[in-house]
């Protein structure tokens, strides 16, 4: 890191803790509940593993936990100068979700790793088992529910989010509408937020709708991979309605996530992005790996957001504020 990063992130770091204060966020880790401080550093959507094989032929057995570490620890170890502390893991169940792998890397490494619930359907629904596809949206709901708790898999770690995917289209399939509708009743049972893999706002609308049915607020709701919206009305109609904006392709783009969020401050609603990379991951479908590193917003989103006149103040909201608000659990019903 050159000097002139180390001192903008030894700033930022002085900076936000000088008022460090408890706030009334609750945020659950893989370690357990705890509040996160107002210096602690998020990534928002992160991958530390992925495994496409499909729903039909999945399993843990495809890969080995000591491989998996050696591989993506160094990617990790890259945080430490940058002070992360929350590490939201977004790969789902039937994805890879292997929160042993993520207790281990967690032990390793120091970060707070979040994992999370519920089942994702993008892709015409290739990584939903076949069983699933028959329950109805509440018995779906009282599986991801005895996740929460009970803990996942017969172990004592508990999920920090509700992960769903969607293909994106207007009117939602059935089996997509009956995953967000399974996701805003575990919601209002566990307080958990929903993050949906959607892309562009098409896909959007519907699910909101689903929500407001539910008396579910949009504030319960984190809008992912909304960068590929190219239409600035979609992101004002969006925020207006109170839903989180996940602009979390920065492992792969920087200028036109830079372009969204100069768009987010110029129209005051900066107070609901969130960022990150999307990046990773070890893929057990692949002899030789091509993994992206999770530090391109420290290294080239930063400096190009101060370039534009950003604060401290405005660095710290989309790296520590939005995302211990979005991420907090809390009931989050309509009025």
């Amino acid at each position: 890191m050159n000097n002139a990063l180390k001192i903008t992130f030894f700033s930022f770091w002085i900076i936000s803790g000088c008022s460090i204060q408890r706030n009334n966020a609750v945020i659950q880790s893989l370690s357990g509940k705890q509040q996160p401080t107002a210096n602690e550093i998020w990534l928002t959507h992160e991958h530390i593993l992925v495994d496409f094989i499909g729903a039909d032929s999945i399993s843990s057995s495809n890969w080995n936990h000591e491989l998996v570490i050696d591989e993506m620890t160094p990617y990790l170890e890259e945080l430490k100068p940058y002070n992360v502390s929350y590490f939201v893991d977004a790969t789902p169940n039937y994805l890879g979700r292997d929160v042993l792998l993520l207790e281990k890397i967690a032990q390793r490494t120091g970060l707070k790793i979040l994992t999370n619930t519920g089942l994702y359907g993008a892709s015409n629904n290739q990584f939903i088992p076949d069983f699933a596809k028959k329950l109805t949206a509440k018995e779906l709901s009282d599986m991801w529910i005895k996740e929460f708790t009970d803990g996942i898999d017969g172990s004592s770690i508990h999920p920090g989010f509700i992960k769903i995917g969607v293909d994106n289209s207007d009117p939602l399939s059935l089996m997509h509408s009956k995953l967000v509708k399974a996701a805003a009743l575990t919601h209002l049972e566990t307080g958990l937020t929903i993050a949906s893999h959607t892309g562009t706002a098409k896909g959007l609308w519907p699910q909101l709708a689903i929500l407001n049915e539910l008396q579910v607020s949009p504030k319960a709701f984190i809008w992912v991979h909304a960068q590929s919206e190219t239409n600035p009305e979609a992101f004002l109609k969006a925020a207006d309605k109170g839903c989180w904006i996940s602009l979390d392709g920065l492992g792969w783009d920087l200028e036109k996530h830079l372009e969204k969020i100069v768009y987010a401050k110029e129209n005051d609603f900066l107070d609901r992005i969130l960022i990150s990379h999307d990046a990773g991951w070890y893929d057990p479908q692949k002899d030789q790996q091509s993994i992206k590193g999770y530090t391109n917003i420290f290294s080239q989103l930063i400096p190009a957001l101060k370039a534009q006149n950003f604060t401290e103040e405005d660095i710290q909201l989309l790296l520590s504020t939005n995302p211990s608000k979005a991420f907090s659990i809390k009931i989050r019903k309509t009025k």
